[in-house]
């Protein structure tokens, strides 16, 4: 974990937040190469999930809700973890997940549990009393609900139907930590998939059942080995959500141990009978029979940097390399480190080098190359250091491949493609480049 940690910061994927000032515990901002990555999945997602399916519609709500929002979901009530301190060195910690009944820092005596909502608190308008308050959303989800029947009565979908939504949520989380697994601050892709109240549980689960093997799905196009490093954990009727019937978290093998990485919960109709309840708004759906009902929803719940985090632990690769020794005894080994990421997930796909950067004429073709491939796919120019070393940095960056404009190409108005993954070179014509990577990244 250590590795991949200072790797994302040398290579420009994440920087620990407001740095320069010591930083914010457990608080991260994603560099040029981590935002891409972000967008990568984002927009990938969004097709697979919502533009390439007839009975999907996407939102995008506001941060800040009417407060009365939280009240009828039941988070200012329920949403709270148990939280002690200690009373000796004032460390806090959520009581479920301590394994003695002292502090782990200091063995001191630990105070009673006491709930502790997780809800960020903040005020509307330059008042800030009872009446001003508001909260930065926990999730994404009563977005949609509360915007259920502006989306019925613009869209007029039938069920079932999904809403899917990207966007930020907060939670004053108790221990956040692992580098980007628990912050209080992060994305969720998420979507409430609409379906008339089910007669039997086998009508509900076949929908939750399509569901599940569509995440799966979604995990093996990242990259993810399912097989060996996706666990299933079908959640206790303890430890569900209180909107949950039936709830399934997707563990993922991660370097500090098994953990959730997404979840699939059976919310019944609970939100939009509670939102019609405390608002009065009519959010039932006409049948076609006439008659008026309360759709049930089923969640699949998908957390943007949890992915992200996934993905650069199942991509991480060392290689030990042996260099030819100019006596041609006994090579030098060295190790390569490379980012294995699936071609449409690499935050640069192509990276466009000249052999030497004092030379005018490579610097010169080299560029015309990478205005052409730039034109469709994200390239990068490099011409600092000797080429070995810019290989080395591109495969840290997870770049599928290289392409180098020597001394040859002026002759032969070719260049060398070297391939990330086997590390072999191929000559290929400028003019067929285009045709050559159509075919790679299809």
């Amino acid at each position: 974990m250590e590795k991949i940690v200072s790797l994302c910061k040398r290579r420009g994927f994440i920087f620990p937040d407001s740095e320069i000032y010591g930083g914010l515990a457990n608080a991260w901002d994603y560099g040029p190469y981590g935002a891409e990555l972000k967008n990568n999945i984002k927009r990938r997602w969004w097709k697979k999930f919502v533009q390439d399916r007839e009975d999907m519609v996407g939102l995008d709500a506001a941060i800040i809700m009417n407060p009365e929002t939280w009240k009828a979901s039941g988070h200012l009530s329920e949403f709270s973890d148990p939280l002690v301190e200690c009373l000796k060195c004032k460390k806090r910690y959520r009581a479920d997940e301590l394994e003695a009944e002292t502090c782990p820092a200091c063995g001191g005596k630990l105070t009673n549990p006491k709930k502790f909502n997780l809800m960020f608190k903040t005020f509307i308008g330059p008042a800030e009393d009872s009446a001003n308050v508001a909260y930065l959303r926990p999730e994404t989800a009563q977005g949609i609900f509360v915007n259920f029947k502006n989306i019925m009565d613009t869209m007029r979908p039938k069920l079932p139907f999904g809403i899917g939504q990207i966007g930020k949520a907060f939670r004053n989380e108790i221990t956040p930590g692992n580098f980007i697994f628990r912050t209080r601050e992060f994305e969720q892709m998420e979507i409430e998939y609409f379906m008339a109240p089910p007669e039997k549980d086998k009508d509900w689960q076949a929908v939750f059942e399509d569901w599940r093997e569509q995440m799966l799905d979604w995990m093996k196009k990242l990259g993810l080995d399912v097989k060996r490093n996706i666990h299933e954990l079908e959640v206790s009727e303890k430890e569900r959500a209180h909107y949950s019937k039936k709830t399934i978290d997707f563990e993922y093998e991660f370097p500090f141990g098994k953990e959730e990485l997404y979840g699939l919960a059976y919310r019944t109709d609970y939100d939009l009978s509670q939102h019609a309840k405390f608002s009065g708004a009519d959010l039932s759906y006409t049948a076609e029979d006439g008659k008026k009902i309360i759709p049930h929803v089923i969640e699949p719940s998908l957390g943007v940097e949890r992915t992200v985090l996934a993905v650069l632990c199942e991509s991480y690769g060392e290689e030990n390399l042996t260099q030819p020794s100019p006596s041609q005894g006994e090579g030098k080994i060295e190790t390569r480190v490379v980012m294995k990421f699936p071609f449409w997930l690499a935050p640069v796909k192509i990276a466009v080098f000249p052999l030497l950067k004092n030379k005018p004429a490579l610097v010169k073709k080299a560029k015309a190359v990478f205005a052409k491939l730039k034109v469709d796919y994200a390239c990068e120019f490099d011409d600092n250091g000797n080429i070995g070393k810019r290989y080395r940095r591109q495969d840290e960056i997870g770049t599928p491949f290289c392409v180098t404009i020597d001394f040859d190409s002026q002759e032969l108005d070719d260049v060398t493609v070297r391939d990330r993954d086997s590390m072999k070179q191929v000559r290929v014509k400028i003019g067929e480049l285009k045709e050559y990577f159509e075919k790679k990244f299809k």
